[in-house]
């Protein structure tokens, strides 16, 4: 692991706000690998003050090692972007499959509210964490509980539907059910913000949309093998109660940026105890506990790792929009996409010729043209 003093430059707490807000309205991420005062890499030299040969030869030394070093701070945020995509990936992987793993005990299926109460609480003890003097990735600020409430109910709604929709469904059908955020996404912008998609990124979500619904049929079907991994009834509704819930807090979040004139991390470190907070209330209501005693041990271990995956996620992600452009970080979200229904598929027990197949490949597809329509929007707005 590398030192901590060779990790990337954090971004300067007074600005770390505004410059998200800035590049989230705008749909790019900057990624500027080099120190951003470049009026220090260039020397001025007045006529009048170069003596000789031996002056003139010490200034191209001079400036060949500031070109050495400006390149070899690119390299070491390229080392550091490819570093911190590589433990998103992982964990997003990791976490599903973890999640799947601890849901599949009948035992801790139904304790679903202590599950994401604890994802928060994980959460907001790492945004502590770098929000503390020696870090100082961010710096914290105080909203008002009044205005927090209602955003952080719809986070708490974002964690615990697509859980049961994992826990009563396969993880292939779980993940490709995700991708319809984006056109629901963009059904509320529309509804509440009149906020108009190009026509090519309308027509390109209609086979996404066309995909999920095949997956979701062809899934749900009844077998005679008890080695195929299903969805149920049940799974359906979840997962698609949970499209909505996780729609309406993206579009919130976008929304609650703007107003507040806070960053991302800010916000979310006041989001997460109040949502853990208000499931404190519901959890001996709703949830359904195991005997504490019964729980295997590696189930205990299982859901350390999981808290500790979605810590990794959310350290992570902070890096990957500071330091990659949009293109690398929607080509890492198709991969992540691509991977989990890749290993959800080969888990699943089905036959290579199982008419769901054909689902999947239509929505990854459709939801893919999605991506380079709006990348290429983008960049024309950007010019």
């Amino acid at each position: 692991m590398a030192s901590l003093n060779s990790r990337p430059r954090r971004p300067s707490s007074a600005g770390s706000s505004s410059m998200e807000i800035r590049n989230e309205k705008n749909g790019f991420s900057s990624f500027d690998g080099t120190d951003n005062d470049r009026s220090s890499l260039y020397a001025v030299v007045d006529e009048a003050n170069v003596k000789g040969a031996g002056e003139g030869e010490g200034l191209l030394e001079k400036e060949a090692s500031n070109q050495l070093s400006r390149n070899s701070s690119s390299r070491d945020s390229f080392g550091w972007a490819v570093f911190w995509i590589a433990v998103n990936t992982l964990a997003t992987i990791g976490i599903v499959f973890t999640n799947k793993a601890i849901f599949s005990d009948p035992s801790l299926k139904l304790a679903q509210l202590s599950f994401a109460a604890f994802h928060f609480f994980m959460t907001w003890s790492l945004l502590f964490t770098l929000s503390r003097p020696r870090f100082a990735y961010f710096t914290p600020r105080r909203i008002a509980l009044r205005e927090i409430i209602p955003l952080s109910v719809a986070m708490s709604l974002n964690v615990i539907l697509p859980n049961l929709s994992l826990a009563f469904s396969s993880v292939t059908f779980y993940q490709v059910a995700r991708i319809l955020l984006t056109p629901t996404v963009a059904t509320m912008d529309f509804v509440l913000y009149k906020s108009m998609l190009p026509r090519n990124a309308i027509l390109a979500l209609i086979p996404a949309c066309l995909g999920v619904g095949m997956v979701s049929y062809y899934d749900s079907l009844p077998t005679d093998d008890a080695n195929v991994k299903t969805t149920s009834s049940l799974g359906v509704i979840f997962a698609f109660s949970g499209i909505f819930a996780s729609s309406l807090y993206t579009v919130w979040i976008k929304s609650y940026q703007r107003k507040l004139q806070v960053s991302s991390m800010q916000l979310l470190f006041n989001q997460a105890p109040v949502s853990a907070f208000l499931l404190l209330y519901a959890i001996p209501f709703i949830d359904t506990f195991p005997t504490w005693t019964e729980v295997p041990v590696g189930r205990w271990m299982m859901i350390l790792m999981s808290g500790v995956f979605a810590a990794l996620i959310n350290l992570s992600q902070f890096f990957i929009v500071g330091q990659t452009g949009p293109v690398s970080s929607t080509v890492v979200g198709h991969l992540k996409t691509c991977l989990i229904v890749a290993l959800g598929w080969a888990t699943s027990g089905r036959s290579v010729g199982d008419k769901s197949i054909v689902g999947v490949f239509i929505a990854i597809a459709g939801i893919i043209t999605y991506s380079m329509v709006m990348l290429r929007q983008a960049i024309r707005n950007h010019k």
